[in-house]
């Protein structure tokens, strides 16, 4: 059986749910995520300067992350295991700024996620992890940035019931800034 790359734009415009092409037989499976004439035939212009993988246990939560300046472009998969994946629209004017959107993406549906310039990235582990970043800017540790992963003025709504309520933040997500802090940097550029 094959499946063919397929691609689904997002009402937060600029992003897509992306179906790798993937072909199935007897020993397993072989799956392409990115090829850059198909992701450019479907309008698409991502070309990858860096690639990461995160390993994270159930319950880890990646708070919303960004770049401030050399912004990254992402194109996210699950490897293995379960992330609830969430994108926030950071685009100062956008009709969508502020919004967000939650994905399930696993080993089993092999979706991944397009994430443009200007977006906040963030995930909730469900099952031990291993994610695949790969991204249109390299990392600056400079710029690195991120806002709170519970901010009320976003009003995320995690599916923490799967992890029984209990996470695992790292100290740098604990010290972000909130939503409104945020804006009002952006008010001031």
């Amino acid at each position: 059986m094959i499946q063919k790359f397929s691609f689904k734009e997002l009402d937060l415009k600029g992003a897509y749910l992306i179906k790798p092409f993937v072909a199935y037989d007897d020993r397993g499976y072989f799956i392409k995520d990115y090829s850059k004439e198909v992701f450019e035939d479907n309008g698409i212009y991502h070309d990858l300067k860096e690639v990461f993988y995160t390993d994270s246990k159930k319950g880890v939560i990646r708070a919303i992350h960004f770049q401030r300046v050399k912004e990254q472009a992402k194109l996210v998969r699950c490897v293995s295991g379960k992330i609830y994946d969430v994108i926030v629209d950071l685009r100062k004017d956008s009709p969508t700024f502020g919004e967000w959107r939650g994905f399930f993406l696993s080993e089993e549906n092999k979706e991944q996620l397009f994430i443009p310039e200007h977006f906040g990235h963030g995930y909730l582990v469900i099952k031990p992890s291993i994610v695949s970043y790969k991204c249109g800017e390299k990392f600056y540790g400079e710029y690195d940035d991120g806002i709170m992963w519970n901010d009320p003025a976003i009003g995320i709504e995690w599916p923490l019931e799967l992890v029984n309520n209990e996470i695992i933040l790292s100290d740098k997500d604990q010290k972000l800034i909130s939503f409104h802090e945020f804006t009002n940097r952006l008010n001031q550029i």
